[in-house]
């Protein structure tokens, strides 16, 4: 079966748990889902805060805060692609077509084979590393055999909630602890996709530039040389090819904008919380359990922020190839008429694809060195509050 989609399969085999399918049931209990239990959890997180709320709880406050945000990130991305959902399917009919195209061409097939290789390969890694964050971040609360009768002890919970109902029965405490890990596994899976559909998005751009190049490249071909009206067919399908690109990076920007304002403001918080929660534990009696609970949380939190700031910095990089590549074909065989035709490539190409937070700033690899300078710089204020 001919492969049709620079995205994973098994990213298509999750997103009807995350609210988006063809069966308008599915959507309406999916999404209903998300919306009451994310709403629940947060309400319980305010509850907490609300209860503990002075100087001897700061740490457990801090983690609490920690969890609210990641939960926000998580309906965030959630809502954004439920809103933009006819922009999504837009953007996979786009991706098909692009696939269709490339399978008349072995050089084209074989370029987009191999992002899609890479696409499959970051999304598994992706799922497993937030599948062991979880694990890694319940283990020990899960494991610890919490005596529920015992009322001088508050009860430990996988996050730092208050729930307005009493727990006094074993079976049922550990029902709740069930019900925590089980959804935060499905939320940081949810997370997780996103993350990889953003990267395969971008690697499927890269792909379509790469096989742009290979067509300016053919632009010296002989057969151009005896049929001069073969270098405009061939110019204007560039041109096609070229608007096809620009629009699929539009369809990316307007997908992931806002979400990445929402996540270049909370995961300098998370990444200076969870920073705070790892360096405070250093000598105390938990350390190890602590630091094992929080390590792998802020690598993928760190993770998180590279990913959406390398996927502007990898578009911003491959738009400007397609100047230098259109620059350095041979124009100078076109009649000068013809050639002006690929003036309209170099100078679109001086606009290059972005990727923005909000619309307000590119994301680049200089703005995820900006995020982990603010999360220094923030991370010196908690310890000095403490």
């Amino acid at each position: 079966m001919t492969r049709k989609s620079t995205i994973s399969r098994i990213v298509f085999l999750l997103l009807p748990w995350f609210g988006y399918s063809s069966n308008r049931l599915v959507i309406l209990i999916t999404r209903l889902f998300w919306i009451v239990t994310i709403a629940f959890i947060e309400f319980f997180h305010y509850l907490y805060v609300s209860t503990h709320l002075n100087s001897e709880n700061f740490f457990n406050l801090v983690d609490c805060c920690s969890s609210f945000l990641a939960h926000a990130k998580v309906i965030t991305k959630l809502v954004a692609f439920w809103i933009n959902q006819r922009k999504f399917e837009e953007t996979l009919v786009l991706i098909t077509d692009d696939w269709d195209d490339c399978a008349k061409n072995d050089i084209g097939m074989r370029v987009m084979a191999d992002k899609a290789k890479i696409s499959a390969r970051i999304t598994n890694t992706i799922l497993v590393l937030h599948t062991m964050t979880i694990v890694a971040y319940c283990l020990g609360v899960i494991i610890a055999d919490a005596d529920v009768t015992d009322q001088t002890i508050e009860l430990p919970f996988v996050n730092k909630l208050e729930f307005p109902f009493s727990i006094n029965t074993q079976r049922m405490y550990r029902f709740v602890l069930i019900a925590e890990f089980v959804h935060m596994i499905v939320c940081n899976w949810a997370a997780g996709v996103y993350n990889a559909i953003l990267l395969s998005m971008v690697f499927h751009v890269g792909g379509q530039i790469d096989i742009l190049q290979c067509w300016m490249a053919e632009l010296t071909s002989n057969e151009m040389e005896n049929k001069p009206e073969s270098s405009i067919i061939a110019a204007n399908k560039i041109i096609l090819k070229h608007q096809k690109i620009i629009q699929f990076s539009e369809n990316i920007e307007s997908l992931y904008t806002y979400i990445a304002l929402l996540l270049f403001a909370s995961n300098t918080m998370l990444i200076c919380s969870l920073g705070f929660l790892i360096v405070t534990a250093v000598g105390t009696a938990d350390a190890t359990e602590q630091i094992m609970k929080c390590l792998l949380f802020f690598t993928i939190t760190n993770l998180e922020a590279f990913i959406f700031c390398y996927a502007g910095e990898y578009l911003n990089n491959k738009s400007r190839e397609i100047g230098f590549a259109t620059y350095n074909c041979a124009w100078y065989n076109f009649k000068s008429k013809d050639s002006r035709i690929l003036l309209f490539i170099i100078l679109r190409s001086q606009r290059q694809l972005t990727l923005t937070a909000g619309k307000m700033m590119d994301l680049t690899l200089q703005s995820f060195a900006s995020i982990m300078n603010a999360s220094g710089s923030y991370l010196s204020v908690l310890l000095a509050m403490q």
